[in-house]
Parts: C-alpha cells; structure tokens; sequence
C-alpha cells in the first residue's frame, strides 16, 4: 500500500495552495500587500541620493505590512504567526523567485526594489543607459534630480562629471527609452523638481516649455509623473494622457516649523511674498490659524533678474501689519533669491522682529547661498524651512537652513499607487496637519 502523508503535511500543503491561488489573483489584479515583487526604482545618477532614501522608505512600509497581514490573518484564521508568515514566504519565493533576498528565518524579506544599471558618457556628450537586470512586467519608477550640478559617477564610477538641467533632461529621455525597451509594464517618473516649470505661460512670441517637456515624456510612453508644488497646475493641463501627481510638503514643513518657534503664539503672522503665492501661504495661514499678510512688488521688467542683489523689482508695498511679530513665508522655490532676500530685508524695516521662511525646492542657483550668508550675517532672517528635493551638499552646512525629509512622502505615494489604492489622503494633507496641530496643542478643558 502506498505510503500516507501525515496529517500536518496535508494542512501545511492546503493552506499553501490557499495561499498561492489567493496571492495569484492578488498579483493579477495589481492589489498585492504581501508581494510588491513588480515594484522597481531606477535612480539616475543626478536622483541616487533621493531613490536610496525612497528605497529604504519602500522596504519600511513593506516590513510595516507584512507583520501587519500575519497578525491579522493569523487571528482569522486561528493560526500561529510563524505558520502565517512561513506560508507567505512560501507562495513569494514559487510566484517570485530571485526578487527576495535569500533567508531561513521568518522575519519580512524585503524585495530589492532598487533596479541595477550601468551609465555611460561618451567624450561627445552623449549618454546612454543599460537596466542590468529584467524589468519585464514591472512597475517601474525613475527617479531624477534636474537640479544637482554635483558631480555625478559615470562610465563604472571612473569619469565624474556635473550635468545642467539639459543634460538632466536627456538622461530621463535615454532612461525612459531603455525601461521602455527592456519591457516595463508601466513607468512613472519621480522628478521633485519639474524642469522649466517657470515657462509655464506665454508673453509675445515665446513657447510653452513646462507643458513640452511633458508633452515629450508623454510621447515616450511615461504613464505618470510624481512631482513636488510645481510651479503652476496648468501645466498638467497639456497632457493627453499622462497623469501628474502634485505633492505638498506643508505637513512636514509644519512639523519642522513648530520644532523652531511656538507656533502657539499670537505674534505670529503668515506674509505671502507675492501675489502668486497667496493661495499657498492662505493655507498656512488657516492651518495655523494666524492672520494673514501681503507683499505687492512692483517689477520693471525691462531689466533681467541677474543675481539676489540685481533684480527686476521696482517697489514693494505691504498689505498688513507686521511690526512686532515673527513673520512665516512661504514661496515654493529659491532660485536667485534675490526677491525674497529684498522682501525680508523690507519686513524688518517695516518692524518684523524674526522672518522665517519655507521653500519647497531650494534651488540656490549661482552666488545665492553666498547672499543668503551675507542677509543672515545682517540679521535679515532667522531660519529658512527647505526640502531634500534638491540635492545640496552646502546648504546642509549653514546655521540658517533647516532640512525637510520629503523621501517618505514620495515613497507613500509610490506605494500606494503601485497597489492600485486612492492618494486623496496624501494630495489633500489638512486632515493630517489638523491632528498634527491638535497633538501638539491639545484642547484646553
């Protein structure tokens, strides 16, 4: 007579079957929480920094899941969380072999996510990209810095090389193509900082850059951009098909602001910088429940902002009182810095005792952390509230700028839209800002 299995072997192979078959249509339907094996960062050399931190992020939340689906399965089930968490490793290593890292224990095995690749630059300029490995199938993310003149590794780490943003933009372009070649179900890409998002608009004969660029990504077969307080929304209205993802970094701003002053104070008041940025600054303005201030700058645009200290603008006028309080701003860039530099200085003669300000992309271009130096120096401003979307070596060693770590924010998203589930929570952040408030000041009885 043939041999019997035990009875535990019968259980063990029902319950992996249950698994397979379950995690199986999980997979087919793009609704996997246990088995994010499709999911695949690519870091461009200007955007590496920023893909390690989304990366680490990534495996954070698939760690955070994981022990969160053993014990609830293990409850409905009325299993132990040993036999829970040993059949899910079963079913990812038969429907994902090679994507997890190799273990005997039972603890999360977190996939790679991060996508091996080789890039060159060739002695004309011109770029290319290899993928090291298969992205068949996958969910892929490219994720690039425009904005970093660092010096980057190319050509196996031998060459190092700065790029502009147009060497930026070409290496997204041959990065796109390669993913799309190497059969990529889907790409999106992940720029914090929208290039040419200032040539959003048209005076005289002059072209709509901001809506081209991505109107020239949308052409490749980009599917999704993920982007940080772009410059303007109507941008995204050039698009087909291409869906863009604005994010807002005022949740974390708040944080960071309320870990530098109280913000429980009444003499505190939110000043919008210009016109443009009322709304943003109205935002903050509600949140804190603080008043709220405007600066109006006259321009001559006949002359061309060159540096902070040669501008284009004319006058200044304040709507509001500010003398006496600590004045909060909020712009969503610093590129020269010589608008903000001029409308700081303008608030302390008008009575400010302390300027604050938060930028979601601090761009710092040219001599401008020289002259933010030179302000600071005069007392112009005390903290400057900026995020990680710009890779900034030098801005991290100054008394005045205080970083904001933005990498798990993108890294929610990516999660989230990688398992098909709504980003409301995350594009419209009032609900967390409120319960962060209320944290941090609780009602009084």
């Amino acid at each position: 007579m043939p041999r019997q299995q035990p009875f535990w072997f019968l259980s063990a192979v029902s319950y992996a079957l249950l698994f397979f078959f379950s995690e199986w249509y999980l997979i087919d339907n793009k609704m996997s929480y246990s088995n994010p094996a499709n999911l695949a960062v690519l870091g461009c050399p200007g955007g590496a920094v920023f893909a390690e931190q989304l990366v680490l992020h990534l495996k954070n939340q698939y760690r955070h899941i994981f022990n969160k689906s053993v014990d609830e399965m293990a409850k409905r089930y009325n299993m132990s969380a040993q036999d829970v968490g040993k059949y899910i490793h079963l079913v990812n290593e038969v429907t994902s072999r090679g994507h997890f890292a190799p273990s005997h224990d039972l603890k999360p095995r977190t996939p790679r996510f991060k996508i091996d690749a080789r890039w060159t630059l060739f002695p004309n300029g011109e770029l290319k990209v290899e993928i090291l490995e298969s992205i068949r199938g996958k969910d892929v993310y490219i994720v690039q810095d425009v904005e970093n003149h660092y010096p980057l590794p190319f050509n196996n780490n031998s060459l190092d090389r700065s790029l502009t943003i147009n060497d930026h933009l070409m290496l997204i372009l041959v990065s796109v193509d390669a993913a799309k070649q190497a059969g990529a179900e889907r790409i999106t890409l992940v720029l914090p900082v929208y290039p040419y998002a200032r040539q959003h608009k048209k005076k005289g004969r002059e072209g709509l850059t901001a809506s081209r660029i991505g109107m020239i990504f949308e052409s490749l077969g980009v599917d999704r951009l993920i982007t940080l307080d772009i410059h303007s929304r109507e941008i995204g209205n050039g698009f087909s098909n291409m869906r863009l993802e604005n994010l807002h970094a005022s949740y974390q701003i708040i944080q960071r602001l309320s870990e530098i002053t109280n913000i429980n104070n009444d003499d505190i008041v939110v000043v919008a910088p210009d016109t443009g940025s009322v709304d943003r600054n109205k935002f903050y303005a509600n949140s804190l429940k603080k008043p709220l201030a405007l600066l109006y700058k006259e321009r001559d645009y006949s002359r061309v902002t060159k540096d902070a200290m040669e501008s284009n603008i004319a006058d200044i006028k304040l709507l509001g009182n500010v003398r006496g309080k600590t004045v909060f701003m909020a712009d969503d860039m610093i590129g020269t810095g010589g608008t903000l530099i001029k409308a700081m200085q303008f608030l302390r003669e008008e009575g400010a005792t302390s300027v604050i300000c938060a930028v979601s992309l601090p761009i710092f271009s040219g001599n401008a952390i020289q002259f933010f130096d030179d302000a600071y120096k005069q007392g112009l401003f005390y903290r400057i509230i900026g995020t990680n979307a710009v890779f900034h070596e030098d801005l991290l060693k100054r008394e005045w700028f205080v970083s904001v770590d933005i990498t798990k924010l993108f890294a929610q998203t990516i999660s989230r839209l990688n398992q098909g589930l709504s980003l409301s929570s995350i594009l419209d952040n009032r609900d967390m800002i409120i319960k962060s408030l209320l944290a941090k000041c609780p009602a009084k009885d």
